[in-house]
This record gives C-alpha cells, sequence and structure tokens, in this order.
C-alpha cells in the first residue's frame, strides 16, 4: 500500500530534486521492490520458505517506516498507519488466517483515511487544509491576508471543501481498487508458497493498478488548490511559498 505524504517540505528548507528522487526511489525499493522480490522468487521450500519469505518481505516496509519516523523526529499519522498495514499483514500470513482477510487489511487503511477526510470537513479543524495548505510549505498568515483583501475568504473556504471531496474520493479509489486486486490475487492459504508469490505479485501490481489513478486526483487536488489560491487572491502561488 501507497499512501502520499505531503509533509516533506520543511519550513525555510525546501527540497532538492535530487532529495525528493532519492525519497521517492527510497520508497519504491523498500516498500514494493524489495519485498515483492523476496516474495516472488525466495518462498520455495528450497530457498526461504513460505513463512520466512513473508517475515522478510514485511521487514523491509516496517523498517523504512520506524526509520523515516526517526528521521522525521514526530510522529505523522500516515506512517503510523502504514506501519500497522504492515503490521496486520505480518498478522494474518503468521497465524494463517483465511486470505480474505487480506484484502479487507487492504481496503480498511485507505478507507480508514478517506472516512477521516471526509468527516473532518464537517469540524473546525478540516484535515485537507494540512493536506494542502501546509504551514510548512505555503505563508499562511499572508494568504489569508490576502484573502481577507479580496473578500474572498468565505468563497476559498467552499473551494477547499471541494477538495476535500476530491482527495476522501481518491482514498476510497484506492480502497475498493486494493480489495478487488487483493480478492482476485491472492486466494491461497496463508503459510503456502502459493500464497507468498500472490502477495508478491499483488504487492508488484499494486503500483501500477492503484496509486497511478489515485495519483491522479491527489495531484488534481494540488492544482486545483493552487489554481483556486491564484484566482481569489489574485496573485501568484508563488508568492505564497516560503523560501
Amino acid at each position: 500500500m501507497y499512501i502520499l505524504n505531503l509533509n516533506n517540505v520543511r519550513k525555510n528548507r525546501p527540497m532538492t530534486t535530487q532529495k525528493k528522487k532519492s525519497n521517492f526511489f527510497s520508497n519504491l525499493i523498500f516498500n514494493i521492490i524489495l519485498p515483492a522480490v523476496i516474495l516472488s522468487r525466495f518462498s520455495t521450500p528450497d530457498t526461504l520458505g513460505p513463512v520466512w519469505a513473508v517475515v522478510v518481505a514485511l521487514a523491509f516496509p516496517l523498517l523504512f517506516g520506524l526509520w523515516e519516523l526517526k528521521q522525521s523526529g514526530k510522529v505523522n499519522f500516515f506512517s503510523i498507519l502504514g506501519i500497522i498495514s504492515v503490521l496486520l499483514t505480518g498478522g494474518i500470513s503468521l497465524f494463517e488466517l483465511d486470505p480474505k482477510y487480506i484484502a479487507i487489511k487492504e481496503a480498511m487503511v485507505p478507507a480508514i483515511i478517506g472516512l477521516i477526510v471526509l468527516i473532518s470537513q464537517y469540524t473546525p479543524y478540516p484535515l485537507i487544509r494540512k493536506l494542502l495548505i501546509n504551514p510548512e510549505l505555503l505563508d499562511i498568515e499572508k494568504l489569508n491576508l490576502a484573502l481577507d483583501e479580496q473578500n474572498n475568504t468565505a468563497v476559498f473556504d467552499k473551494k477547499m471543501r471541494f477538495a476535500g471531496f476530491i482527495v476522501a474520493s481518491a482514498f476510497f479509489l484506492s480502497a475498493t481498487l486494493n480489495y478487488f486486486l487483493a480478492k482476485t490475487i491472492v486466494v491461497s492459504m496463508p503459510g503456502t508458497t502459493e500464497y507468498a508469490e500472490e502477495l508478491g505479485r499483488m504487492t508488484w501490481l499494486s503500483y501500477p493498478v492503484i496509486v497511478a489513478p489515485t495519483m491522479i486526483l491527489l495531484v488534481g487536488a494540488i492544482i486545483f488548490t493552487f489554481m483556486q489560491i491564484g484566482k481569489l487572491t489574485k496573485q501568484s502561488i508563488d508568492d505564497f511559498i516560503l523560501q
């Protein structure tokens, strides 16, 4: 499972292109490539075996997630949820539960995020603002003043609510695709080589099948938000990005 993290930009320390590429490839290697290769190639009895292949494969995203938490120096909800997801996969596999629980688990994590985004829309603290209007990226005080000057604060709030629905729908789409992908591929009982290989196949396919369409919606929400900032403040988005 892949969760978009919009909190990688630090105040007054913009990411370089090289570091962005490094973070992208690190996530890809530890969360997708290494687990998929181990599950697909090393789960036979004459290699690691189905049980140890699952343990070793899941160790990579788990340890990488813990390392990211340590590096950030603060608890990140999405990182914690990702770690819980890995632990649930390990629990289902090691306790040899019905493979249907893998499909349920795969759908549950993005569905929870989608629900939280959706419910927060009706509270004084909508999560969409933390995701898209990040104070570590944008000068929020300057943005609010510019919106007030144009008498567009209320209009911007409505636009942000619409962006929130786009983001929530992206996570619900991810939940749906996750469920059907897992349900279709993972059909063997845990503890078998077939199960480990199916888990590896699901991991390989999760990126193009799930991440691509979900990212289109998420990036669309970001572009929509930045366009509204420019339109409603009569200023360039660059004027509000922290240098």
